[in-house]
């Protein structure tokens, strides 16, 4: 079984799944799993976050809520351009691993080409001629190349 905030996270991209766009109470959902509201703001924080392809609007008080909504960029004009944004000069492997996450599930690429990307630039990164300070630098420059390669292959 899963941690609680695995469980909590499954819960609310199941409601996701429905909609695209699911509105809460932070005190319900602390009271549905029996957690502390600090619990749903971990998750929130950590899993349901701009990078991984999630926009969270809260309203605090008695009647607060918070509004999750799927962000798709390949409905947005210029989503290579914010690809490229979010890899920047550096990425860390951690980093990757949620970008490849995002692109597979909003089906901009397939999840062997993830596979694929991420042995591949791992791989790459093992060779011990690399310094261990510049491997975030390369890693950003491989995964730049090939993601712009993939995601412009219309």
């Amino acid at each position: 079984m899963g941690s609680l905030s695995d469980l909590i996270e499954q819960y609310l991209q199941d409601l996701l799944a429905k909609t695209g766009s699911i509105e809460i109470q932070r005190r319900q959902l602390a009271q549905m799993f029996r957690c502390a509201p600090s619990q749903i703001n971990y998750v929130l924080e950590t899993r349901f976050t701009m990078d991984h392809g999630y926009l969270i609007v809260s309203r605090r008080g008695g009647g607060g809520y918070i509004r999750i909504t799927r962000v798709s960029w390949h409905e947005e004009p210029g989503f290579l351009e914010k690809i490229t944004d979010l890899i920047g000069a550096e990425i860390n492997q951690e980093s990757m691993a949620v970008l490849l996450q995002r692109l597979v599930r909003d089906s901009i690429i397939t999840e062997k080409d993830s596979w694929l990307l991420w042995q591949v630039i791992n791989g790459e990164l093992e060779n011990p001629v690399l310094p261990e300070d510049k491997k975030d630098q390369q890693r950003a420059i491989l995964l730049r190349t090939a993601l712009l390669v993939l995601c412009g292959r219309e």
